[in-house]
């Protein structure tokens, strides 16, 4: 099998030269707008994803409470608007956030002028993403991207410089991974490397991966206790992205985190085996429900087929990774069922037992981790082992609880069930901290490159079969 051809700058270089970050280079002069007293000015721009308002859902002792926002006008930020002041008016913690609007054509050339902060959050229309990613480092600012970073191949070679000019002027370019604060997952990860419950990761095979990730999202949702409301783009794939660049970002960056945790990648560990796509079909009233819009606008009547729109943004692909199989799918949907909401299903096959996320009914919809197929010791050894491996991690008062005669269920309690909502503060201390740190891990930069080659390639592989 061939693997997928793209405009690649190489990225040994960039690793080589210490690809977690350089010495600071002086600061440049500080915008009037900027307040000082604050080490962390946010400045968000085109926000057209509720993400970008969740950013803001908690206060930051180092952040101003002065946020510069420069958009079109529009829905979205006015959307976006509303978000944070009701995040203000909450009655449980209330933020105080102050957002300062510009709201003109040339919104993005006026951010870049006056620089009235030092910290760029992007999360909106996709297809304008790279533009400002590239723009915003080589301006002096730092910027902290919701996810895709990128959805077409030929933003993959401007990524890449990103990375490099962001090394260059001592600045940090991160995107915002919230499954990694998940507790089941982080959970499945620690255990994934105590070898005397999980042996070692077998590489599977194509037709039994040793990795497979599988993420079930919803058009229709409840976002911060109300019903969201969508963008009409959100529902272009020129826009917004297929899913097979989209949500699976999520889940090729879980496949790297867990499976080789601080471990420097590159683009030639990754082969593409195969990928398709797939359309969630849509009808007026379903779009109606989500948009507010009567009927499909223009830019859409390319995906309308009998009176019904098409949408690429479900997508499946099976690769290796440093020799270990892998298989990632997202699909989605027009609405969850009762109860439900995005579900997330995971297995990490090892030489003495699976490690199982699952998420379905029978878990009431909450990712529980499981203990399955114990392969090469009784279970009641197994279960002693994993008893004792627990009392290491830093969570206290976990238990087990058997299922079958071959499995095991971890019990989480309630106080580590952190919601994806609040999992985007948390992202955001992360980046906070390497912000003051003045670098990112070694392995992050080099990680994300890889992260989003992978995608680009299983999409250029899926339009080929």
């Amino acid at each position: 099998m061939k693997r997928p051809i793209l405009m690649i700058i190489p990225v040994l270089l960039l690793m080589s030269c210490g690809s977690g970050g350089s010495k600071k280079q002086p600061a440049e002069k500080l915008s009037e707008k900027v307040d000082s007293s604050y080490n962390v000015n946010l400045i968000t721009v085109d926000p057209g994803h509720f993400h970008a308002a969740l950013v803001q859902k908690t206060m930051y002792p180092q952040v101003s409470p002065v946020v510069h926002v420069y958009a079109p006008e529009g829905p979205d930020v006015q959307q976006h608007l509303s978000r944070i002041e009701s995040y203000n008016k909450r009655a449980d913690n209330p933020t105080s956030w102050n957002e300062i609007v510009y709201k003109r054509d040339d919104f993005f050339e006026k951010m870049l002028s006056e620089k009235a902060g030092n910290v760029v959050v992007l999360s909106g229309n996709n297809r304008k993403k790279a533009e400002y990613i590239t723009r915003s480092v080589e301006a002096g600012l730092n910027v902290l991207a919701d996810k895709p970073m990128i959805i077409t191949p030929a933003d993959f070679p401007k990524l890449v410089h990103a990375f490099q000019t962001a090394k260059g002027k001592g600045l940090l370019l991160y995107d915002i991974m919230t499954e990694r604060f998940e507790v089941t997952t982080i959970l499945q990860k620690l255990l994934s490397q105590k070898e005397e419950i999980f042996g070692k990761l077998i590489p599977g095979t194509r037709e039994n991966p040793a990795v497979t990730k599988v993420s079930v999202h919803h058009f229709s949702k409840i976002v911060s206790g109300a019903q969201l409301q969508r963008p009409a783009w959100f529902f272009d794939v020129d826009q917004q992205g297929e899913g097979i660049v989209d949500v699976t970002t999520h889940l090729v960056d879980l496949v790297q985190w867990e499976c080789f945790p601080g471990q420097i990648l590159d683009t030639s560990d990754v082969r593409i085996e195969n990928a398709r796509r797939w359309p969630t079909v849509i009808s007026k009233e379903e779009f109606k429900g989500v948009t507010g819009l009567d009927d499909f606008p223009a830019f859409l009547h390319k995906d309308v087929k009998d009176g019904k729109l098409n949408v690429y943004s479900n997508g499946e692909f099976i690769y290796q990774i440093k020799g270990v199989w892998a298989k990632i799918s997202v699909t989605w949907k027009y609405m969850p069922p009762a109860g439900g909401g995005d579900t997330h299903y995971s297995v990490m096959h090892g030489s003495v037992c699976d490690l199982v996320i699952r998420q379905g009914a029978e878990e009431k919809y909450l990712p529980t981790l499981y203990v399955e197929n114990i392969k090469s010791m009784p279970v009641n050894t197994l279960t002693e082992k994993l008893n004792a491996a627990l009392k290491t991690l830093p969570y206290d008062s976990l238990s087990i609880e058997p299922v079958n005669k071959n499995t095991l269920k971890i019990n989480v309690p309630n106080k580590y069930r952190v919601t994806h909502e609040e999992h985007f503060g948390q992202v955001t201390e992360k980046f906070l901290e390497y912000l003051k740190d003045g670098k990112l891990p070694e392995w992050e930069i080099p990680g994300m490159i890889t992260k989003y080659y992978t995608t680009i390639s299983a999409l250029k592989k899926a339009k080929e079969e």
